[in-house]
């Protein structure tokens, strides 16, 4: 496996964490600590504490996916520089052969009225 195989792995990794840490909160701040009684008075063994853990989760898994993305681009293959052309065989040079000159003086074009003649 190269790196850049490695690097796809992990973001996918990291990727499916935090969907799944985003599906438990919800939205009007229930979410995981609520269904434990946390959204009342009473809490239940340090559930108060859910919410923060899930939001710092949130937050190191989202900087977590973006550094590995950004550190992905330089293990990819043939990013570091120019590679030759393994279309073109050594030996050959692609030339463009030269088109002649025209001739576009006002004397040397032809009118309608040179066809008549």
């Amino acid at each position: 496996m190269n790196t850049f195989t490695i690097f796809l792995i992990l973001i996918v990794l990291v990727s499916f964490l935090l969907v799944v840490v985003i599906m438990v909160q919800n939205p009007k701040g229930g979410g995981l600590s609520s269904s434990f009684g946390g959204g009342g008075t009473q809490q239940l063994g340090g559930v108060k504490k859910t919410t923060d853990f899930l939001d710092k989760s949130t937050w190191a898994l989202a900087t977590l996916l973006l550094a590995l993305i950004l550190a992905s681009n330089f293990a990819i293959p043939g990013a570091g520089g120019v590679e030759e052309s393994k279309i073109i065989p050594d030996g050959t040079t692609n030339s463009i052969p030269a088109t002649p000159a025209t001739d576009t003086s006002a004397e040397n074009i032809a009118t309608p009225e040179d066809s008549l003649k």
